[in-house]
C-alpha cells in the first residue's frame, strides 16, 4: 500500500510540502528590469525587445523575430500576414486553449476541425493529409504540452496544395521535431510566455519566420500599421498596438539563458516517472512522439482509462490528485466544436459539426488531465511523489468516487 487513507478521505497526503515554485528568477532578472527602468525607455524605440527578438528566433532556427503582446495576438497577426480573412478555412485542432480558433474566428476565418491521433492529444497528421485541398487557406497545428506534431506529413501536403502551416507552439519552446525547433516547422511559428509557460514574462509572445516578407508584415501589423523607412503617421495597412514592452523582454532575455538546463532538467524527471509507472493500470502518462527528440515538458498529460475508473469523473479524481499535494488541472473538458461560443459561430457560418467524427478527441476530453511543469524541476523525490499518489488514488479508486 502506498499510505492510508485517500486524503480527501481525511488521509495523510502523499506531499505535504510545495513543489519547486514557478517562476523561476533570481538576481539576473532583477538587474535586468532596474536596468530597463533606469534607462527611461520602456517601450517604443528600446533596445531590449529587438535584442530579445533577434535571440529568440536564433534559438528556434529561425532568421526574424517579433516579440508581441502574447501568444493569441501572435497567432491573429500570423494568421492575417498569410491572409487569412472571412469565409476562409483553417484546418485545426479542437482539443487545446480556445486561443487558437480564437485568432482564427477574430479574422472571419472558419476553424475546420481534424480529430487528435488516437492514444494522444495532438492532431492526427494522417487526417490532414486526407483532408486539405486547395480550399483551405492555412494549417494551424498545436503542439500540445510541449509534444511536437507528427510534422512530415503536414509539410508534404502544405507543399502539395500550397497551404501554409502556422505552428501554434505556445506551449512549446525549444522543442524539436527530429532535430529541427519549433517555430521553424512552418511559415510561422507562435509562442507565449504566459504565466505558466516555461519562459515567462507575465504575457508575452513572439512569431518566428524565415521569411523576410511575413516578418516585415507581421512587424508592421503589430506597430500599428508602421513600416520601416516610413514616417511615424504614415501606413499602408491598419494594424494594430500589439508591442511589447521593455520590461517584458528584460525579463525573457534572462528566462532564456535559463531554458535550456530546465528543459534538460525536466526531460530527465519525466523519464524517471516514466520508469515509475510502469506498473500502474489505470493511469497512463502520454508520451512524446517517438520522433519528437526534445522536449519541453510544459505539461504532464496523464490518461485515466475509463475502463479501469468506471464512474469515476475525471474532475474527482482531479479532486483527489490535489489533495494528496499533486499541482493538476483537469485540462479540456471540452473540445472546441462544443464550446458555446464557438458552437455558435459555426452554426450561424453553416459548419456543424457531429462529434461522432471525433472519437479520439471526446476520450481525450474526458480522460486527460494535466500536471504542472514544476513537477519535474525538482529531484528524484519529487517525481516518486507524484508516482506515488497516482498509484495511491488506483489503489482506492472506490474512495474516490
Amino acid at each position: 500500500m502506498v499510505g492510508d487513507l485517500l486524503a480527501i478521505r481525511g488521509g495523510s497526503p502523499v506531499r505535504s510540502e510545495p513543489f519547486p515554485g514557478w517562476p523561476i528568477w533570481g538576481r539576473e532578472e532583477e538587474e535586468a528590469l532596474l536596468a530597463a527602468l533606469r534607462s527611461g525607455i520602456w517601450g517604443v524605440g528600446g533596445q531590449l525587445t529587438r535584442q530579445f527578438g533577434q535571440s529568440f528566433a536564433s534559438y528556434s532556427g529561425c532568421r526574424y523575430g517579433i516579440p508581441i503582446m502574447n501568444g493569441t495576438t501572435a497567432l491573429k497577426v500570423a494568421l492575417r500576414a498569410l491572409g487569412v480573412g472571412p469565409k476562409d478555412k483553417v484546418i485545426t485542432t479542437p482539443y487545446t486553449f480556445v486561443a487558437t480558433s480564437s485568432a482564427i474566428v477574430e479574422l472571419g476565418a472558419i476553424p475546420v476541425y481534424v480529430d487528435v491521433a488516437e492514444g494522444g492529444v495532438n492532431i492526427d497528421s494522417k487526417l490532414v493529409y486526407e483532408t486539405v485541398d486547395g480550399g483551405f487557406k492555412a494549417i494551424l497545428p498545436v503542439h500540445v504540452g510541449g509534444h511536437p506534431v507528427e510534422m512530415d506529413l503536414i509539410e508534404q501536403v502544405s507543399r502539395s496544395y500550397g497551404v501554409s502551416v502556422v505552428e501554434d507552439a505556445a506551449e512549446a519552446h525549444g522543442a524539436e521535431w527530429r532535430g529541427r525547433r519549433a517555430g521553424s516547422l512552418g511559415a510561422l511559428g507562435c509562442f507565449s510566455f504566459q504565466s505558466s509557460k516555461v519562459m515567462t514574462s507575465g504575457e508575452g509572445g513572439i512569431i518566428t519566420t524565415n521569411d523576410p516578407g511575413l516578418a516585415e508584415t507581421c512587424s508592421s501589423l503589430v506597430n500599428c500599421g508602421r513600416s520601416a523607412g516610413r514616417d511615424w503617421y504614415e501606413s499602408d495597412i491598419l494594424g494594430y498596438n500589439y508591442r511589447m514592452t521593455e520590461f517584458q523582454a528584460a525579463i525573457l532575455l534572462c528566462q532564456l539563458k535559463r531554458l535550456d538546463a530546465e528543459i534538460e532538467r525536466r526531460q530527465r524527471n519525466f523519464e524517471e516517472l516514466l520508469k515509475l509507472s510502469r506498473d500502474l493500470e489505470g493511469f497512463r502518462i502520454i508520451r512524446p512522439h517517438e520522433r519528437a527528440n526534445r522536449v519541453p515538458h510544459y505539461l504532464v498529460i496523464v490518461q485515466a482509462d475509463r475502463d479501469y475508473f468506471g464512474r469515476v469523473s475525471k474532475a474527482r479524481i482531479v479532486d483527489a490528485l490535489r489533495a494528496e499535494g499533486i499541482p493538476v488541472s483537469v485540462g479540456w473538458p471540452v473540445p472546441l466544436y462544443r464550446y458555446p461560443p464557438l458552437k455558435r459561430y459555426l452554426e450561424l457560418n453553416g459548419a456543424r459539426v457531429d462529434p461522432s467524427e471525433f472519437p479520439n478527441t471526446e476520450r481525450a476530453a474526458a480522460e486527460i488531465f494535466f500536471i504542472h511543469h514544476r513537477v519535474l524541476l525538482g529531484g528524484y523525490r519529487e517525481v516518486e511523489d507524484v508516482y506515488k499518489a497516482l498509484r495511491k488514488i488506483e489503489q482506492y479508486v472506490d474512495d474516490v468516487v
